[in-house]
């Protein structure tokens, strides 16, 4: 069996869910780690195909039939997007034995036609899940969080080594190889993302121009998203803006915050907010090589809000649940970063790079609390540094480390 250095939280997950379903369809950006994780879960006893692999990919798109019985299950298949003709085939082979669980292992890097393509053909067989790279307590060989959080037997980061992995991000080739230059490895890979994802993709016909779209998008980490002036400021078409902020959340790349509203139908025509789900590829595109001039440059606030929202999106994605995360910012400007939606109840969160936690980092969340009494739990302020104090009756200050 092949075993993956660094254990996954969703490896439980997607175990269970193979014990009941006849297809695992588990998608994330390339290189968080889905091969990997598959192989080792269940590579003993299932096959593996790339479909990365242009002769293997050639008898997918032209002969499903022949490539499915030359490939016969329990079998991985990797990168499988490539070839979505496959999965009319794969739903008749599984609908001969669908009491069979554990058939067929299928991975993607992009959600785009592949998630389309399950729930309209795959619907009751498949169970869908998504990777990230590795979550912070994956690295450090902790057990999983959950809100409200437990402080105990969390091995404390003092502020310059978690700028240090900031800037390198979470890929786990990366944090497998302490001597990797994190640079160079970025910017490979965002080459190796626009020359292998988005070109496949129809809204992208200009590679340039998207790599500034990219680049711009960077710069307005963490702030309200105004495509509109994106647009004018780099010269292309609102829609086109539209469409490739799209392929961006499809392949992985970017997560969308929206504001929360108590009328559900509001959040969607509100403005949004834009993160990068790795802040090693946020900091790669905005040009941050140094962790210093990382912490104490104009980004800081935003690089390390997208370090606590990447988080929080992966924790509910380990659990395989829908990462529900919302913003709360009013017309007069008072604002939380994000409000964790798990059972009906809101967790407020506040993001500092200060790391001397302060009684004033709690208005934001008092504020809130006082608008949503009823709705809204005890909140945290997250910071850098190794504190857990109390800001007020329903305020707590929480290390970084300790999310």
């Amino acid at each position: 069996m092949v075993q993956p250095a660094i254990p996954r939280h969703l490896a439980s997950q997607i175990e269970l869910a193979a014990r009941s379903f006849p297809v695992v369809v588990l998608t994330g950006p390339r290189q968080s780690g889905k091969t990997t994780l598959l192989r080792s879960a269940f590579g003993e006893r299932a096959g593996y195909v790339d479909l990365d692999l242009p002769d293997l990919l050639g008898l997918a798109q032209n002969d499903p039939r022949a490539f499915l019985d030359t490939h016969p299950p329990p079998v991985i298949l990797d990168e499988v997007q490539g070839a979505p003709e496959l999965l009319a085939y794969i739903k008749a082979r599984v609908d001969e034995r669908r009491d069979v669980p554990g058939q067929y292992y299928l991975t993607g890097s992009q959600n785009l036609l592949l998630n389309e393509r399950v729930g309209q053909t795959l619907a009751g067989r498949a169970a869908l899940f998504q990777l990230l790279p590795l979550s912070w307590r994956e690295i450090d060989g902790a057990s999983p969080n959950a809100l409200p959080r437990e402080v105990a037997n969390v091995r404390p980061r003092d502020i310059a080594t978690t700028w240090q992995a900031l800037v390198r991000g979470q890929f786990p080739e990366l944090a497998l190889d302490p001597g990797r230059e994190p640079w160079l490895w970025h910017q490979s890979y965002i080459r190796t993302y626009l020359e292998r994802d988005v070109r496949s993709l129809r809204q992208v016909g200009d590679l340039a121009s998207f790599q500034n779209f990219l680049r711009s998008l960077a710069a307005r980490s963490a702030s309200l998203l105004n495509l509109h002036d994106l647009s004018r400021d780099l010269g292309i078409a609102v829609n086109t803006a539209k469409a490739w902020l799209s392929v961006l959340e499809a392949t992985y790349q970017v997560v969308v915050v929206r504001p929360w509203f108590e009328n559900v139908g509001k959040r969607l025509v509100k403005t949004p907010k834009v993160y990068f789900t790795d802040t090693g590829t946020l900091c790669s595109l905005a040009g941050l090589r140094d962790p210093v001039h990382a912490m104490q440059g104009p980004m800081a606030g935003a690089v390390f809000e997208t370090a606590v929202l990447s988080e929080l999106v992966k924790q509910a994605w380990n659990r395989g649940e829908e990462a529900r995360i919302w913003f709360w910012r009013t017309t007069s400007g008072v604002e939380v970063d994000f409000l964790v939606e798990r059972e009906q109840r809101l967790t407020p969160i506040e993001c500092k790079t200060s790391a001397t936690p302060r009684r004033e980092f709690a208005s934001g969340i008092e504020a809130l609390r006082a608008e949503l009494p009823e709705k809204v739990d005890a909140g945290y302020v997250v910071h850098p540094g190794d504190v857990t104090m109390p800001l007020g009756p329903h305020v707590t200050a929480l290390p970084f480390s300790a999310l």
